[in-house]
């Protein structure tokens, strides 16, 4: 039974895998090979001629189609990949076509020879081992027509499916073309890593990993750290999925207004010990937040005067009818400030107050009014109780 079950997941290797698209995806797909080949072939049309005696598309656009319209973020999609592969497989079938006299070994030797030369100058690109094929095998006119080959239609099919490619991907909410990663060679003096860096993977690890791994993946490196962060989230949300905002934020908050003097918003911080106040409108929709931070700033620190006086001054009421200082909390609060809803998982909030910088989030409900607040100490305590909700359930 086991040497049976072996050889049907073997089998299984042969069958088609999981569809991980919808039906609009496909259509996209699909309209977007459909008008990249016939805008390709109609303007190569008006560019060379109906009397050129070349073929105004060759069989490799379509594959090369494919890439750029149903995969574009595929390293073998992009435009680099597309132009230099099509030409220097172009280029090495022409210059085997003219000195090796059989067709099967050209043939042969072109495609080695192409996919050697676009693994040197990084271009892979599947279509452009069909260029290098064609170029030998295509007929009389494209070996008669030598390295102008290159030129018509080859580079002329690409250049215009490429143009084509950007303009369709990017109207299409498909970011195109994908910049390649470029891993930066670490300095002597090196960065203070992010919080959910320190305990997670970095680029650095992934590239260590698909350098043992020794083979080709038809992904950006970029697109699958994306990926990877992808599955943590979602992975977190499974397990603290049912722990929303509302359930750990502060419900007592002490708030101002945009004309809330700075010397009662400075008694309200230190009254109440918090370290932030909402600035709310009449309306209780949040327009900015208030800090001890924003006090510091406004402080006029290049004066020659201790912290305490540089506060004193600036919270200060001016009893003059016109002031150069800053009167009101909507004078130094930052604005505008971020809001998470009230229904948010907090998984979703560690990348805010962790790597965002944040330390305080307001909550607002389902008609952006302020509904409450969430720190980082809130965010420790729901983890803490997961935990121990973990450990009750295991045991």
């Amino acid at each position: 039974m086991k040497g049976f079950g072996k050889r049907w997941e073997w089998l299984r290797a042969f069958g088609p895998g999981p569809v991980t698209v919808d039906g609009k995806e496909r259509l996209r797909a699909c309209g977007g090979a459909l008008l990249g080949i016939l805008l390709t072939g109609l303007a190569t049309r008006l560019l060379l001629g109906p009397g050129s005696g070349l073929p105004l598309l060759i069989a490799p656009m379509g594959a090369s189609a494919i890439l750029l319209f149903a995969v574009p973020a595929s390293p073998l999609a992009q435009p680099w990949a597309l132009i230099g592969g099509n030409l220097v497989s172009a280029a090495v079938g022409v210059t085997c076509a003219r000195w090796i006299g059989d067709p099967i070994i050209a043939g042969a030797v072109a495609l080695g020879a192409a996919v050697a030369a676009m693994f040197l100058l990084r271009c892979l690109h599947p279509p452009s081992g069909a260029i290098a094929l064609t170029a030998v095998i295509g007929g009389d006119a494209i070996r008669a027509s030598g390295y102008d080959f290159l030129v018509a239609p080859v580079a002329v099919n690409s250049l215009i499916l490429l143009a084509v490619a950007i303009l369709f991907n990017n109207s299409t909410r498909r970011r195109y073309p994908h910049p390649p990663h470029l891993h930066h060679a670490t300095t002597h003096r090196t960065a203070d890593a992010r919080p959910t860096d320190r305990i997670g993977f970095t680029p650095g690890d992934l590239e260590e990993v698909l350098k043992r791994h020794n083979q080709v993946l038809d992904v950006s490196l970029d697109d699958l750290e994306s990926l990877f962060l992808q599955a943590e989230m979602q992975a977190y949300r499974r397990r603290y999925g049912e722990i929303t905002c509302a359930d750990i934020m502060s419900r007592d908050l002490v708030t101002v207004e945009f004309g809330t003097t700075l010397e009662e918003a400075w008694t309200l911080l230190r009254r109440h010990r918090i370290k932030a106040l909402p600035v709310i409108d009449r309306a209780r929709r949040v327009i900015g937040i208030l800090t001890l931070a924003d006090f510091i700033k406004h402080a006029d620190l290049d004066l020659h005067a201790t912290l305490e006086e540089k506060l004193r001054r600036l919270i200060r009421r001016t009893l003059r009818t016109h002031s150069e200082k800053p009167e009101v909390a909507g004078q130094i609060m930052t604005a505008p400030v971020r809001t998470i809803a009230a229904s948010t998982p907090i998984v979703e909030l560690v990348p805010l107050l962790s790597d965002g910088g944040l330390h305080h989030v307001p909550i607002v409900d389902a008609e952006r009014r302020l509904a409450g607040m969430v720190t980082h100490s809130d965010i420790i305590a729901a983890l803490y109780r997961g935990r121990l909700t973990d450990a009750a359930r295991a045991a």
